[in-house]
């Protein structure tokens, strides 16, 4: 049974009213005077094995996001019951490009999306790094019309969330298409094989006074080691580690803990299971433990993945009540950094967000952006309150009375659920 998912419509769902076709036929992807075979024809398949080929050929290339690797994408599907929606882009009998997508249902809108894009922090889908966007400049009105045709029956619009539109020196073949500015920008630092000539990029002599300050500290108070999970058993303990750690911290600042449900705690400790090459490691765990009389406890975690030469930080925590004035977090950062130096990584990427310590570490802002195609009159709906939404999140973030306001209304709201229970006793 062919894999393609085009003419799907899902039970106890009535059809949508879809947006008018174009008259035109898509215009081929090619320059004047090439082939037709060589148009842009799009399919769509609900299965991971079928792709899987052609997917780990494409995505060989360091031009491309470790969260549209098939290894990332494959275990958020397993661990999710989301239906999948793969895009994939052919010209001629060549494989130009494949989108790793999944429905996501919601109360107002259907929305098909990158496949893990909550805990994403830069995607750019998975193109040839043959592709050549220049000379294929008829991609976004195609991709539009054939996207239109083949999901508007099953869904009301495609958001693709948090792409560079500019990437290691390589312009993104869907800058094209209208887009919104995240209200979010990714951080990262170059590294060289020297660490001293890494840490010349930014203030080097305040940056070794600072891990000078909290090592002494850390020695003050018995000593420490900085481990990396070499087994799966400990990878997932620093992982339980790092779910209590980063609870603890969404519950004081009043903000959703994104990693509180079961299915994606699963997702990161069967990525932590997945084998480790010196170039591929879907997730490796760093950690700053204690010697002393906290002997054993752990005052920082880190989890990282690297893709031939990038590392992406999937994300960090502390003890709070442990070690606070040694910052153990940025002192972990100091020996991890150092570390892919020795190890000849090029990027050190510390994902989405504008927190102070990633620019003190960073010398390249990326700027991030937001597709949103409407398939249905109603996803031009879901459309308008996306590029809105995002809009106002920018301006709030951009005043910081404003933005005060509004975590302290969350801090608010989280005190009185926390406090809800035992008033009722």
């Amino acid at each position: 049974m062919a894999d393609a998912c085009a003419h799907i419509l899902p039970m106890n769902e009535t059809p949508r009213r879809v947006l008018p076709a174009r008259r035109a036929a898509p215009p081929e992807l090619v320059s004047e005077g090439a082939a037709k075979e060589d148009a842009l024809r799009l399919s769509v398949h609900v299965s991971l094995a079928r792709l899987e080929d052609e997917w780990r050929a494409l995505e060989a290339g360091n031009h491309v996001s470790f969260h549209q690797s098939f290894d990332w994408c494959a275990t958020w599907a397993k661990a999710h019951s989301n239906q999948l929606l793969l895009v994939r882009g052919r010209l001629g009998d060549k494989t130009a490009f494949i989108l790793p997508l999944e429905l996501v249902r919601g109360r107002f809108f259907q929305t098909v999306r990158f496949i893990g894009a909550d805990h994403s922090n830069i995607n750019t889908g998975i193109f040839a790094a043959d592709f050549n966007p220049t000379a294929n400049r008829a991609l976004a009105d195609a991709l539009i019309a054939e996207l239109s045709e083949k999901l508007s029956r099953l869904a009301d619009i495609v958001t693709l969330e948090n792409i560079p539109f500019q990437w290691r020196g390589m312009q993104h073949p869907l800058a094209s298409l209208p887009a919104v500015r995240n209200q979010n920008a990714s951080y990262q630092l170059p590294l060289f094989e020297s660490f001293e000539q890494t840490l010349a990029q930014i203030n080097a002599k305040r940056r070794r006074k600072k891990f000078r300050v909290s090592e002494r500290r850390l020695n003050a108070m018995g000593g420490y080691e900085h481990i990396v999970a070499t087994s799966t058993e400990d990878r997932c303990a620093l992982l339980s580690t790092f779910f209590q750690q980063k609870a603890e911290r969404f519950r004081a600042m009043g903000l959703p803990n994104v990693f509180q449900d079961a299915e994606t705690q699963t997702f990161f400790k069967t990525l932590a299971a997945c084998p480790h090459q010196p170039e591929s490691r879907p997730l490796e765990l760093h950690a700053i433990r204690l010697k002393g009389e906290n002997a054993g406890r752990i005052a920082a975690v880190a989890g990282l993945s690297r893709k031939g030469d990038h590392v992406i930080c999937q994300f960090g925590s502390i003890d709070e009540t442990l070690a606070a004035d040694c910052s153990p977090g940025e002192f972990l950062f100091h020996l991890i950094i150092e570390k892919c130096c020795a190890e000849g990584a090029a990027l050190f990427d510390f994902g989405i967000g504008d927190q102070p310590y990633k620019r003190s570490w960073c010398t390249v802002e990326t700027p991030q952006y937001d597709i949103a195609l409407p398939l249905t009159a109603r996803g031009r709906l879901a459309a308008f309150v996306h590029r809105t939404m995002v809009r106002l999140k920018t301006e709030i973030k951009k005043n910081r009375r404003a933005y005060s306001f509004i975590q302290n209304i969350r801090r608010q709201r989280q005190t009185t659920s926390t406090a809800a229970p035992e008033d009722a006793d």
